[in-house]
């Protein structure tokens, strides 16, 4: 693929970028200089959650799941990449396997539901 103006610059100013094109819904624009900067500095979450993001809005979802897998292998307890996995699994035809990531993402924010009343 050839190299467009948007993937040049310094590390910040490309993310600065990636952040306009994802916010502006060009959502495989942002993947493109996300992916890069992804490679460039693996162990940057931000980079990566958004990069899933994106991929997620763009129906890249096997994709999607590498990235935010990647990111739960570094930090187990990231709320919002946990909900994401589940969110993706389930668009995938997984919902089984989605099931406990959102119950755990749901717990990890102190989101449960009402308790009814107890079975008898």
């Amino acid at each position: 693929m050839e190299s467009t103006y948007y993937e040049f610059g310094t590390a910040a100013e490309r993310w600065d970028r990636a952040r306009l094109f994802f916010d502006a819904k060009e959502y495989g624009t942002a993947a493109r200089i996300l992916e890069g900067l992804v490679a460039e500095v693996p162990e940057q979450n931000a980079t990566r959650l958004l990069l899933a993001r994106a991929y997620y809005h763009s129906a890249r979802l096997a994709k999607a799941e590498a990235e935010l897998r990647a990111v739960l292998e570094r930090d187990p307890v990231e709320h919002y990449a946990r909900l994401m996995l589940g969110r993706t699994l389930e668009r995938q035809g997984r919902a089984e396997e989605g099931a406990p990531h959102l119950r755990m993402a749901a717990a990890m924010s102190g989101d449960f539901p009402e308790a009814g009343p107890s079975p008898a």
